[in-house]
């Protein structure tokens, strides 16, 4: 078997992988925002002492967190358009999806990070008259945030990667893009090794800087 990846030009990176690594990283970015406003929503929740706001949100947390990604996108993709009557498309399948399922994940690095931050300086926001919705708002969230910011990195690096999956469905990501320019010029396996050098080239990129933002937040602690 011989490589040959002469056909590779810029011409056909922006026809073919240009458009599908914007949606990769688009769905990174959504599915990153959403799911920490959704996860930490749901970390309040669980944090709440309250069963009736606790219980949903662990039978959530854990029901999500025990089903493989693949299969949540294949349900939502097929079964909601059934329920509602009328498709929603690949793409829009695909943010929801990550969106939900990302929530979870992102859930429980909110809630150590909540639970990092001293209780007494909960109790010290207390004593000053301040309701327990502004002591999380303004003293516990944004040192959770601090916290938890290099596993939030983390998280969202492992997200981009998954992005590959919504190939299942159909939705033009990154992969799709490389997969499509193998076909057209007959050298999948030259595209295939292609899209995986891409991808270790961004990840290593994201991972060398969640380093450097640990080593920062080191030293401001």
């Amino acid at each position: 078997m011989q490589l040959d990846f002469s056909f590779f030009s810029w011409e056909l990176v922006s026809n073919f992988v240009l458009k599908g690594l914007y949606f990769s990283l688009l769905l990174t970015l959504v599915a990153t925002v959403g799911g920490v406003v959704l996860g930490t929503l749901l970390a309040l929740m669980r944090l709440s002492g309250l069963r009736w706001l606790a219980w949903p949100a662990t039978i959530y947390v854990n029901g999500m967190r025990s089903i493989p990604l693949v299969m949540v996108i294949l349900w939502f993709f097929l079964l909601v358009p059934a329920l509602i009557g009328r498709p929603i498309g690949a793409e829009w399948s695909a943010v929801i999806t990550f969106v939900a399922f990302e929530a979870a994940y992102f859930s429980e690095i909110m809630r150590a990070g909540i639970q990092s931050v001293p209780r007494g300086q909960v109790l010290a926001g207390q004593a000053l008259g301040m309701r327990y919705a502004q002591v999380m708002q303004l003293v516990v969230l944004p040192q959770a945030f601090r916290n938890m910011l290099p596993l939030l990195l983390t998280q969202t690096i492992i997200l981009f990667q998954d992005t590959s999956l919504v190939y299942a469905i159909g939705a033009y990501d990154l992969l799709k893009g490389f997969e499509i320019a193998g076909k057209n010029f007959g050298r999948p396996i030259e595209s295939y090794l292609a899209a995986a050098v891409v991808y270790f080239v961004l990840c290593y990129a994201l991972s060398a800087l969640v380093k450097r933002a640990q080593r920062k937040i080191a030293i401001v602690r």
